[in-house]
């Protein structure tokens, strides 16, 4: 009786009742992760102001329903696509816990699925194997990369359709305690989405995550290189940004990704260059300090794809 006394005082409030939505939003910090994000990712503008349009949504839904305003819940499953290494796993570790924090999931983790989790090889085997994963993301996101590769159609006995009808109920009677983010390469996510227009009806936020340019990819790798205690000399500043431009036209190029995977290797140079010179005498910063040489003994600079297999393209 005195909940329906509190939500009828509140439904009967004048309509000047002050509503503090500062205070709400700072109160749930909020704040605090979108500034996370701008700090660990560079660039992605369009991909960082969706996000904030989504937590002042959140927000102003919190702030309703204090105020006794009955409103449905919004859909928040969402669907980020794009090509590997543009920082859809990063979002989604920080839209998670803004749910978190706004009260929308009870944990606010991020359980990371692919085809091979969720879909059986023999009949009997894939509600067993979904429902496990739903139920690990339960109270939080569950983020499913690749999600293409639930749907083959040209195969009859496969059963990823199975996969597809249990998130589908369960994204539908878990939804104020569950999201799930589906996650791939934008054509087939379109495929993908028209195939099954059930579960597309289900997704109300789609998120296109772009490339991003060469002078992002550098400051990228001046990022990441900064985190791990080293830097580029003058020259080698000018060798990576010319190592980015040929990159970038070679296949199975994966963004960051691949910005990462190539300072691993400079610096693997570094240390053989180091090790072979260590008779001279080193300092600090020649520790420090990753040198043009280290980056134009890549073979992208001969034109091929290096530390990668081409008959195993990079995927996600």
């Amino acid at each position: 009786m005195a909940c329906s006394e509190q939500s009828n005082s509140l439904l009967n409030a004048p309509d000047s009742t002050p509503v503090n939505l500062q205070a709400a939003y700072e109160g749930a910090q909020v704040q605090q992760v979108l500034e996370q994000l701008d700090q660990e990712l560079i660039g992605l503008r369009p991909v960082k102001t969706r996000i904030r349009e989504i937590a002042a949504l959140l927000v102003v839904e919190r702030a309703r329903k204090q105020v006794g305003l009955a409103t449905t819940a919004p859909s928040l499953h969402m669907s980020f696509t794009g090509r590997p290494g543009t920082g859809k796993t990063t979002v989604a570790e920080r839209m998670s816990q803004i749910l978190h924090r706004l009260g929308y999931v009870r944990k606010g983790h991020v359980v990371t699925a692919t085809r091979d989790d969720l879909v059986g090889q023999y009949i009997g085997h894939t509600a067993p194997k979904t429902r496990e994963m739903l139920k690990k993301a339960m109270g939080g996101v569950l983020f499913i990369d690749e999600a293409y590769y639930l749907y083959r159609p040209e195969n009859e006995r496969d059963y990823g359709a199975e996969a597809i009808e249990i998130l589908l109920q369960v994204m539908e009677a878990n939804r104020d305690d569950l999201v799930v983010i589906f996650a791939g390469y934008k054509d087939r996510m379109d495929v993908f989405y028209q195939s099954n227009p059930g579960l597309s009806s289900r997704v109300a936020n789609h998120i296109d995550f772009p490339d991003y340019s060469a002078e992002e990819l550098l400051a990228i790798a001046k990022l990441i290189l900064a985190e791990e205690n080293y830097r580029f000399s003058e020259d080698a500043t000018a060798a990576f940004a010319d190592y980015i431009q040929r990159r970038m036209q070679l296949p199975f190029f994966a963004n960051a990704r691949s910005i990462r995977n190539a300072i691993d290797r400079a610096r693997m140079r570094q240390a053989n260059r180091l090790f072979n010179g260590m008779d001279r005498g080193l300092t600090k910063l020649d520790l420090m300090t990753l040198e043009a040489e280290d980056i134009t003994a890549s073979r992208v600079f001969s034109g091929e794809v290096e530390g990668l297999d081409p008959s195993q393209p990079i995927t996600g």
